[in-house]
């Protein structure tokens, strides 16, 4: 929970430089995820006071705008955006680590 007058809070790399948005790195049978639901999914937390986005076109920063309108995740999707997430951190940690 945000303390008032408190330090803000900025998240960047929602989208892991991408890798969120890779269809080849998501669990199998899993559609990849939106750079709106990576910039859904950092601001539902009640902590994120701003999240930083780098769209490289115009495509990019609607698909980032859109966060702003769609607002905070469901419980539907923050579900799924977990699953995705824990799977990729599990399996490309391992990769990485060896």
């Amino acid at each position: 929970m945000a303390v008032p007058n408190g330090p803000g809070l900025v998240a960047y790399t929602a989208t892991r430089w991408g890798d969120l948005l890779n269809p080849r790195k998501m669990p199998p049978g899993e559609a990849p995820l939106k750079g709106a639901d990576c910039y859904r999914f950092v601001l539902t937390h009640p902590m994120v006071d701003v999240c930083i986005t780098g769209p490289k076109n115009t495509q990019q920063m609607r698909e980032a705008l859109k966060a702003l309108d769609l607002g905070p995740l469901s419980d539907e999707e923050m579900v799924r955006v977990r699953r995705i997430g824990d799977y990729f951190h599990d399996h490309y940690k391992k990769l990485i680590l060896g």
